[in-house]
């Protein structure tokens, strides 16, 4: 196992959430690198999902080689990495397993429900933004910053969002590392900021990259990237740019977790963040060739059973499946089997591994090119 260098305390902050009851008290953990106030300043999270861990060792590499950075003094900009986003779900275990996509207090999903910066601050905008596009985004960031700084809510989980998002709303890049059930490395990112995130996409060696300006929810990194083009529509009289760069990275699968394959990431990761000029050592070399097409996050089909039953599937993540051909059988044990098949022609990138289904499971994701009439609404799987 490789064991990277420990992170120096002094670039640990602990940020307290709302104690839930007498004597118990959890903390959002925080490490800051280079100069606060620097640009460009990223921002990175593992682990919103808390049963979702790939990441969590991915930042680990990563927090390591930005301390080595630092101590070169090879940071131009602001850095900062919460490993452990979510200390609430990690402590949410039942028959031995850690479930920890939905709080177990209110079922909501801890991916959802971000505050609408856009919505909170586009009247207080009327009047004050012009055609100079870096003032505009001083402009907003410092409104932003004055609708977050009011009193935090009241519930740990209502806390916790919050904090996240005032750790990030101000960020040049914004980076939320995830892993789905099975699946391809794949990348979801706002329509407006393609091809721009190319640079990030190669360098993961994404296997997918779904774009969409509204997906649903307000999760994450929506939050943070779609205010500004929601106030581009709001102020068409001003010039309002894209200020945000904000992408979920889904490493992979839940189970694929291999602390060789958490470096490689982490490397791809500072190499994204040498080009972008975050870190001071270059980042000129030749970029990989992706080997996806940005497709519509409304053209995925969710690949959903009609019946219950054992899944056995036909094809393999990241082979290409035509409209009509069978993905998966649905079998009855004491009955029928079922097929599944594509509803449009794209890349396989992500199945079930639980192979037991029932009536509108989704069993597994094709990414598309040509948008789906049933794709409308909430275009993630909750």
């Amino acid at each position: 196992m490789m064991t990277p260098p420990p992170v120096l305390s002094a670039r640990r902050t602990e940020l307290p959430l709302p104690a839930v009851a007498p004597g118990t008290r959890r903390a959002l953990t925080v490490l800051r690198f280079g100069t606060p106030g620097a640009r460009p300043k990223a921002y990175l999270q593992a682990g919103l999902h808390a049963d979702e861990l790939p990441g969590m060792l991915t930042l680990r590499h990563l927090a390591a080689r930005l301390a080595e950075a630092e101590d070169r003094g090879e940071i131009a900009g602001e850095i900062i990495v919460v490993p452990v986003a979510n200390p609430i779900g990690l402590d949410q275990r039942i028959n031995g397993f850690l479930m920890g996509r939905y709080d177990q207090t209110t079922a909501g999903n801890y991916n959802r429900d971000y505050p609408d910066l856009a919505a909170l601050i586009g009247d207080s905008l009327a009047g004050r933004l012009g055609t100079d596009a870096a003032a505009n985004v001083a402009t907003i960031r410092a409104a932003m910053a004055e609708a977050l700084a009011g009193p935090e809510p009241l519930s740990e989980v209502d806390a916790l969002r919050h904090r996240l998002v005032s750790l990030a709303f101000d960020a040049d890049i914004v980076l939320d590392l995830h892993a789905d059930n099975e699946a391809e490395l794949h990348v979801y990112t706002g329509t407006p900021l393609w091809p721009d995130a190319l640079d990030l996409a190669s360098e993961l060696d994404a296997r997918a990259v779904l774009l969409a300006e509204i997906s649903g929810g307000n999760p994450f990194d929506e939050a943070c990237s779609g205010p500004w083009w929601a106030l581009a529509k709001r102020h068409p009289e001003a010039v309002v740019p894209p200020a945000c760069l904000a992408a979920t990275i889904e490493l992979r699968s839940n189970d694929a977790v291999d602390d060789r394959l958490a470096d490689d990431d982490a490397r791809a990761i500072y190499r994204f963040l040498e080009r972008r000029g975050v870190l001071s050592t270059g980042g000129s070399g030749v970029l990989p060739r992706l080997r996806c097409e940005a497709t519509p996050l409304d053209a995925m089909q969710q690949l959903k059973a009609t019946s219950a039953g054992v899944v056995s599937y036909r094809r393999h993540l990241g082979e290409f499946v035509y409209l009509g051909e069978i993905v998966a059988d649905v079998i009855d044990p004491l009955g029928d089997s079922v097929p599944v098949a594509a509803t449009t022609d794209g890349i396989l990138f992500a199945r079930h591994s639980q192979t037991w289904a029932w009536p509108g499971k989704v069993i597994g994701k094709i990414a598309g090119a040509v948008p789906l009439p049933e794709r409308r609404g909430r275009l993630l799987t909750d």
